[in-house]
């Protein structure tokens, strides 16, 4: 049974066409480099024994113009392997954009921009001289060949040394190899947890870890360098023996040229072109033995791609639905956090009707958080279903059911870019909506004091803002543009009595306007502007009602509404 080939396999094989071209142009730059060949031929057999020096002026213009010839061929087939690495790369980017968000969702974060590394390593090969060497090795028989019509001696030499030459390259291959793709995860793996300390860097700086990290990662770099070291170490031996032995060869051979033209079996013309024809033959395989260490890189990175395709299939496309009103469903629900092996959201049910406010309480680790981000699709579940609008929330397009959906996380990031570009959730900026977003989360005076008010750069933790201020301006993102279904994970756990406030009035235009409110809360006073209230226990819900009902039963059995701390 045949399998299905690989999208690296198809984004190849819609660039064969770009490929047959340039493998088009190399037969007809490799018929061209005949002409050093055949030109010293004629130089010393037509030109020195008739002394004419008309023959030898055209001879050089006819050689003058078919270089030139040479080079625009070149330059095209270098042309046509630029536009090839470019449209692999324009196949590709996109989706491998989309997977390593993908494969940050189900590690908890912990993915990296390495896939986009690999990409890059693969389109700076198919624009390197490297990829010219496998187009030229082709024709190495040909050249032995012509090599045989000189002098069977040229051709028994030519055979011999091709043949040391590609087993210096078989040895370079495993010299190198193990070294090579060690060195490789190392440096992957050392990059990946410099990223994540660098995300810590207040923290880093506060204990004074930076020593102790500092020495972590040398430990590391010490490693990759000593990796690299040895592989290079191998390779430039490798490669020196390569062309000490490719230029003994040629000046051998002309020596025994010299030698089969004195026994008259050849003419002086035959001995220089002999020796530039054994150059030309070899100079692809020494061209590989090279630029192995760059095949070596790309093949890693097509192998890694390869697999990290094949772990995040393409998502098909989906048929657009209509704006959700905003009614929950879960259906014996089951959530395991990524990396995690534990369930914990444990076959919860309920339903929750559009334009309903919901305050989510809980002691910490009772699993709230993790239902919140199972609710809006970002961990799926285990088994079991949760539905909006009775559409599988897993099975939803993100890109359309996103811009109905307020979430503001527990832990507040913020993005590279302004202000506005942030509440606008970085789509087309509407200024109206953007303003209307930070009114209605009670940020737009606090936004109009700054330097460039809603036009201020910040970066990933928000830049200068506290953290009361990022909270309230995630809490303006997730208003934006009216949404019918608002998740809120302790949205005022960094609010001074002001953002109080202006939470409050933002949850009261938001209930006013029949959008479905699901605060996770620790405070008391947020759950006086509720309908109802679910309280969950070790990933069940233990209560569920309307809110006089719960807080009567809870204070009935001594439970206080929740306990402060982090939620799972």
């Amino acid at each position: 049974m045949r399998l299905p080939a690989s999208e690296l396999a198809q984004a190849i094989h819609y660039c064969r066409q770009s490929f047959q071209s340039a493998a088009i142009f190399s037969l007809f730059i490799n018929l061209l480099m005949l002409l050093p060949s055949i030109y010293m031929m004629q130089v010393y057999d037509r030109v020195l024994t008739s002394n004419s020096t008309s023959t030898l002026l055209m001879l050089t213009l006819l050689a003058v113009v078919l270089f030139i010839t040479l080079g625009a061929l070149e330059w095209v087939r270098s042309q046509i392997l630029i536009r090839v690495s470019t449209r692999f790369d324009v196949l590709l980017n996109e989706r491998l954009y989309k997977v390593i968000f993908r494969q940050a969702l189900i590690s908890g974060g912990k993915s990296s921009v390495q896939p986009l590394s690999d990409l890059l390593a693969l389109r700076q090969f198919l624009t390197g001289n490297g990829l010219f060497a496998f187009f030229d090795a082709p024709w190495l028989p040909v050249y032995i060949g012509l090599l045989f019509l000189f002098h069977p001696v040229f051709g028994a030499v030519a055979v011999v040394s091709a043949v040391l030459l590609i087993l210096l390259a078989i040895w370079n291959e495993r010299a190198t190899h193990d070294d090579l793709e060690q060195a490789n995860r190392v440096s992957v793996e050392s990059a990946n947890i410099t990223a994540r300390n660098l995300r810590n860097a207040e923290v880093v700086q506060a204990l004074g870890m930076l020593p102790d990290l500092l020495a972590r990662w040398q430990a590391k770099q010490k490693k990759l360098i000593v990796l690299q070291a040895v592989a290079s170490e191998k390779a430039g031996l490798i490669a020196a023996l390569s062309k000490t032995f490719r230029l003994t060869i040629q000046s051998l051979i002309l020596g025994l040229g010299a030698w089969l033209a004195i026994e008259k079996q050849i003419s002086p013309g035959m001995m220089i072109g002999g020796s530039i024809l054994l150059g030309r033959a070899l100079a692809p395989i020494d061209l590989m033995i090279g630029s192995w260490k760059h095949f070596l890189t790309a093949r890693t990175a097509y192998a890694r791609l390869n697999t990290i395709l094949g772990q995040f299939p393409a998502e098909p496309e989906r048929m657009p639905l209509p704006a959700p009103r905003g009614e929950l469903r879960v259906e014996q629900a089951v959530v395991v956090p990524p990396g995690s092996k534990v369930a914990v959201i444990k076959g919860v049910n309920f339903v929750i009707q559009p334009g309903t406010f919901v305050g989510l309480i809980g002691s910490s680790a009772s699993g709230k958080s993790t239902l919140a981000r199972a609710l809006l699709g970002v961990w799926p579940v285990a088994n079991g279903a949760v539905r909006i609008d009775g559409a599988d929330v897993a099975q939803c397009d993100r890109a359309m059911m996103g811009q109905y959906i307020g979430y503001l996380p527990q832990d507040i990031e913020l993005f590279d870019g302004t202000i506005a570009d942030n509440i606008a959730r970085f789509g087309e900026l509407d200024s109206n909506k953007v303003v209307a977003a930070a009114q209605a989360a009670g940020v737009h005076e606090m936004i109009l004091h700054l330097p460039q008010g809603y036009d201020t750069e910040i970066g990933g933790s928000g830049g200068a803002l506290s953290a009361g201020q990022r909270q309230r301006v995630g809490l303006a993102r997730a208003l934006y543009g009216d949404p019918v279904l608002v998740v809120l994970d302790e949205p005022n756990s960094n609010l001074d009595d002001q953002g109080e406030q202006a939470l409050a009035r933002a949850l009261l235009a938001l209930k006013q306007r029949g959008s479905t409110i699901i605060v996770i809360t620790h405070r008391v006073g947020i759950l006086s502007l509720v309908d109802r209230i679910m309280l969950l226990n070790e990933g069940a819900v233990a209560l569920d009602g309307p809110r006089d009902e719960v807080l009567a039963k809870l204070n009935q059995r001594q439970i206080q509404p929740a306990t402060p701390g982090a939620s799972a």
